[in-house]
């Protein structure tokens, strides 16, 4: 029997929490449901308005093109924890949305250099004048990655600033939702953004379509979102997406335990052998135990 049959049985009941993998509605987190909702061409709409109320005026479209996957570079990460679509609009904009589970030792730069590599292709051969397309990277994080309480704010933007905070460059762009940080219930939506972070982190949990949410494009969102919609192949390919999503929190949870429990360096190093073994990302590795990435390298 398929997964999804069994599901749809009540055979199933794999626990997010207290949340089944029969919801209603599928989880945005996953690589399949973040490609439903935004990554596909019968969700442009939604990824354009998405993008229009999180980005600041400069920065609003009309439109976008998708862009095939292998435009963008391997990630240093196991692919089951960052999912990313790439567009551009009809000026030339470059942007890159990309949604995140898991912390990383280096998150800073590892953003910074991924979404340099737009900018980094943008050369051609022959003559250039270095003319570039501004890039324009929106990453929607299950964490927080400055814990410090001057930086806990939900969305950080990022540019090229000089010593008197005016804009260098405009070719670069990087904003982070810190989706954690988003604490608002139903009453307290005032904005366009906090239609959408609410719709995002509450969307697995909801058996209905809220009051507040009662507008075409989110209508749309949640017709995509719905599960049973699904051919029973979709279906299959969600219910696997949603395991290695609940796979790699549970790792991490468990080498940041583990680590913690043996403390001792050779007991991190232990740790880290295993969790390399098991194919852990050395990125993870490192963030859980402690560890160096070159230590991890060499055992």
């Amino acid at each position: 029997m398929s997964i999804a049959k069994a599901a749809q049985q009540g055979k199933m009941v794999a626990n997010k929490g207290d949340t089944p993998m029969t919801a209603r509605y599928i989880n945005p987190y996953t690589d399949f449901g973040f490609k439903k909702l935004f990554g596909e061409e019968a969700s442009k709409k939604q990824l354009v308005d998405f993008l229009n109320a999180v980005l600041p005026e400069p920065f609003q479209v009309a439109d976008l093109t998708l862009q095939p996957s292998e435009q963008l570079p391997d990630h240093f990460t196991d692919r089951k924890a960052i999912f990313d679509i790439a567009c551009v609009s009809p000026d030339g904009k470059l942007f890159i949305v990309e949604m995140q589970k898991v912390k990383q030792r280096w998150f800073k730069d590892r953003a910074l250099f991924y979404a340099s590599h737009s900018i980094r292709r943008q050369a051609i051969k022959g003559d250039w004048d270095f003319k570039l397309r501004p890039v324009i990277f929106v990453a929607i994080l299950d964490f927080e990655y400055d814990e410090a309480e001057e930086y806990r704010e939900l969305q950080r933007d990022v540019s090229l600033k000089d010593q008197n905070g005016a804009e260098f460059v405009n070719s670069l762009r990087m904003s982070f939702l810190q989706m954690p940080l988003f604490v608002k219930t139903e009453s307290e939506l005032e904005t366009r953004k906090d239609k959408w972070l609410y719709f995002l982190k509450n969307l697995e949990s909801f058996d209905h379509i809220p009051a507040i949410l009662r507008e075409p494009v989110f209508e749309s969102a949640f017709d995509r979102a719905e599960f049973l919609r699904y051919t029973e192949d979709e279906q299959e390919a969600y219910f696997k997406s949603q395991m290695a999503y609940w796979d790699n929190i549970n790792t991490f949870k468990y080498a940041v335990e583990t680590a913690a429990e043996e403390g001792e360096a050779k007991g991190r190093a232990d740790v880290a052998r295993n969790l390399k073994q098991k194919g852990l990302p050395t990125a993870l590795i490192a963030e859980a135990t402690g560890l160096s990435e070159k230590e991890i390298d060499s055992l």
